[in-house]
Parts: C-alpha cells; sequence; structure tokens
C-alpha cells in the first residue's frame, strides 16, 4: 500500500481500533452459535397445549343415506272411463280417503238400476213360486197331483232363489264400480305432480296412473355401514332399537333424530357393505323423499375413554403419533392407536393417559426433546412474547401519510 507525500503512518490508531475489530468478529461469531434450538441459551418454541381427558363417549357409525318415503302409491283408476274431474292440488297433503279425482259415474250408476230391477223381478217371482210350492205341496198329500209336479215346484222355487242371489250380487258390483269411479287417496302423504288431465280416457291397464302420492310422516332413511360393523349393529339391535341422527351432508346439523329398524337380509357382494334402514318422524317436513343425508347410528356409550381433539393426533412414517409435553417443558413423540376420531375429537385406545398435556397447535415446529412454553387454547401471543386473549391481533393498516 503506497500512501501520498502528506498522508502519515499512525501506529496508536491502529491499536486503537484493533479490540473494536475483535468484538465485532466475536460478536458475530457468538451470534453463530445462539438462536432458537442452538447454544446452551436456546429459546423455547410457543405451542398451543391442552389436557388428555377422560369422559363417556357416545359409539356411533356414519354412513351415507338417501331419505325413502315411508310408502309410495301410484294412484290409478279401476274402471274404465273418461276422467270428468280433478280434486286435488299437485303438492297438496291428503289423508286416507280423501277424494282425488272424479271418473264419468253415470254408466256404473245405470248398471246399478238395472241390478236392482233384475232383483226386484226374481224376488216376484220367487214369492209366487214360494206360494205354489206350498200349494203343490198340501195337494199332493191328497193324491189330487202326481208328486213329480210338487217337485219341479219346488226345483223352480230354488233357481228363483239363486236368481235372486245373483241379482244382489250384481247389485253389490254396480255399488263397487260406482265407488272406484271416485278415486281416493289410500293413505296418508303428499301428491305429486299430475299424470293426466280432465277430459281423458282413463283405465286400470295404464302404467302410468293419475298421480302418486308418497307419505313422508313418518319417513324412512336408507343408509350403509362397513359389513366389518354387522356384529355390533346386530348386539344393539337386539337389545333394543338402537337411535339414528339424520344429518345435513356436510355433517354440520342434525336434521331429525329416529329408530333404527331393519338390517338388509344380505350384503351388497360389490361393495362388501350392509344396507339399513331407519324411520324418522318427519312433521315438519325437514326430510324429503331422495334427499342425500349422513346417517349417524348410535351403538351405545363408551365410559371413561380417553378423549383428545383431532387436532393431536399427528401421521408419521411410523404410524400415529402425540407431542406430549413432560414436566420438564420438553415435548416426546408419543406413538398412539386411534380408536374411532371425527371432525372435532379422537378418542384414544392406547399411548395416553388422563391429565398429560398434549400439543394441539405448533407441531410442524417441535421435533422430539425440544424445549416448549405452553399456552392454552384461544390464548394468543404477540410479537414481543406477551400472552392474553387480546395479544397477538393482526394490526390494522397504517395510514398514509400525506403529501406535503
Amino acid at each position: 500500500m503506497s500512501f501520498s507525500r502528506d498522508q502519515r503512518w499512525r501506529p496508536g490508531l491502529g491499536l486503537a481500533l484493533l479490540p473494536l475489530v475483535l468484538n465485532a468478529c466475536g460478536g458475530a461469531s457468538g451470534q453463530s452459535k445462539t438462536g432458537p434450538g442452538g447454544g446452551s441459551d436456546k429459546r423455547p418454541v410457543s405451542v398451543v397445549a391442552t389436557k388428555v381427558v377422560a369422559r363417556d363417549v357416545p359409539v356411533t357409525l356414519d354412513g351415507l343415506g338417501t331419505v325413502t318415503a315411508f310408502k309410495t302409491v301410484t294412484v290409478r283408476s279401476q274402471v274404465d272411463g273418461r276422467l270428468d274431474s280433478v280434486a286435488f292440488r299437485e303438492g297438496q297433503f291428503v289423508k286416507r280417503g280423501t277424494l282425488l279425482a272424479l271418473i264419468d259415474p253415470r254408466p256404473f250408476a245405470i248398471q246399478l238400476h238395472q241390478a236392482e230391477g233384475a232383483l226386484a223381478r226374481d224376488q216376484a217371482q220367487l214369492g209366487g213360486g214360494k206360494v205354489n210350492l206350498d200349494r203343490y205341496t198340501r195337494v199332493a198329500k191328497d193324491k189330487l197331483i202326481p208328486q213329480q209336479q210338487a217337485d219341479d215346484q219346488g226345483v223352480l222355487v230354488g233357481q228363483l232363489e239363486g236368481s235372486v242371489k245373483a241379482d244382489q250380487a250384481q247389485i253389490e258390483q254396480a255399488k263397487l264400480m260406482l265407488e272406484y269411479a271416485h278415486i281416493r287417496s289410500p293413505i296418508d302423504g303428499v301428491t305429486g305432480v299430475r299424470l293426466v288431465d280432465p277430459g281423458n280416457m282413463v283405465h286400470p291397464a295404464e302404467a302410468g296412473g293419475i298421480v302418486v302420492v308418497t307419505q313422508i310422516d313418518p319417513i324412512a332413511v336408507l343408509f350403509t355401514l362397513p359389513q366389518d360393523e354387522l356384529p355390533r349393529v346386530q348386539k344393539a339391535l337386539a337389545e333394543g332399537k338402537p337411535a339414528v341422527d339424520a344429518l345435513a351432508r356436510n355433517g354440520g346439523s342434525v336434521l331429525a333424530t329416529g329408530t333404527l329398524e331393519v338390517i338388509d337380509n344380505q350384503i351388497n357382494a360389490t361393495t362388501a357393505t350392509i344396507r339399513l334402514k331407519a324411520i324418522f318422524a318427519n312433521p315438519d317436513r325437514v326430510l324429503w323423499p331422495n334427499q342425500f343425508v349422513k346417517a349417524r347410528l348410535h351403538l351405545g356409550l363408551r365410559q371413561g375413554a380417553l378423549v383428545v381433539p383431532a387436532v393431536v393426533v399427528q401421521r408419521g412414517p411410523a404410524g400415529a403419533f402425540a407431542y406430549v409435553v413432560g414436566e420438564d417443558k420438553t415435548v416426546a413423540a408419543r406413538p398412539v392407536v386411534v380408536d374411532s376420531t371425527d371432525t372435532e375429537f379422537a378418542v384414544i385406545r392406547s399411548g395416553l393417559t388422563a391429565g398429560e398435556t398434549v400439543v394441539t397447535e405448533g407441531q410442524f415446529q417441535l421435533k422430539p426433546g425440544a424445549l416448549v412454553e405452553t399456552r392454552a387454547p384461544g390464548e394468543n401471543q404477540d410479537p414481543g412474547g406477551r400472552k392474553g386473549k387480546g395479544a397477538g391481533k393482526t394490526p390494522g393498516p397504517v395510514p398514509e401519510a400525506k403529501q406535503p
């Protein structure tokens, strides 16, 4: 290094700056050895933790289901004739016996009158025949007429009695046809879309019918479960009809609660599932035919089950595990066996004990042996390390500086 004529080397200045350079180098070197997880003064990781609790937990099985009408009837005409009028509104709730439609009743009224006339005629002939039979019987005893004539009169009276009974049957048939002309609802339910308009000829052989009536109170839900659950379901049904909840498709709300009625008599070999049928009271019509729901079958109550939030259970190469906080504030990865789980909680079969502290948030920052600082669920921490419900909130936007 060369210096100009005016520059001079000053040894005292160099010696004075040397301690500052060494301190800077030492500070930088020391800083590389500290920080989270490094050096002897490592900082604890802030996590959210909770206790493992033992409590009674309902044992449930969830399956996808479809709402099915309790009864479905296609209302058809039972006689041939012209559809005179329709007495229902589409979508109307009707009771059993409510008049739905009327077929032209005049042909059946005429048949009834004809049968009644034939009955009156044959009854009159029967009355005269009985009088003659009584007379012939008395005269035949005195040998005034042949016995054969009295016997023939008895046969004639029997034929007339048969004609009277036939006429009575014709009257009943005509009354039945007249009643069939008045089409009534066979069940309590709701009517669907009208399939035939008034003025058309209707026949009993028509497949479409006049209207479809479905009973929706009560209503049924058909749902499936894995075939491996069949023994538990059979046991619960043998002890009494277990409760079934019908939930919305996302499982967020319970629409209705009913009971399990039937286990299907065969397993679906394609899907390896069993089909079950539950019945629900449906006075408010919250369930509707062909609606997709989530069915939750209650099999009983498990007493003293170990319960943790579902987020506690982590997955690794070796299976499920949970971070357990020890008394020295360090965490250990504990293998666990999960018995059942849902969107909120998990039931632990083994691996944890009641009262232990487990991590619910912040697991991605942890490794076995890490030092942690725990806080309760819902308790936030601000960037400065202060804990509290109001700490850690995102600050509002900074107003823009005004231009001078």
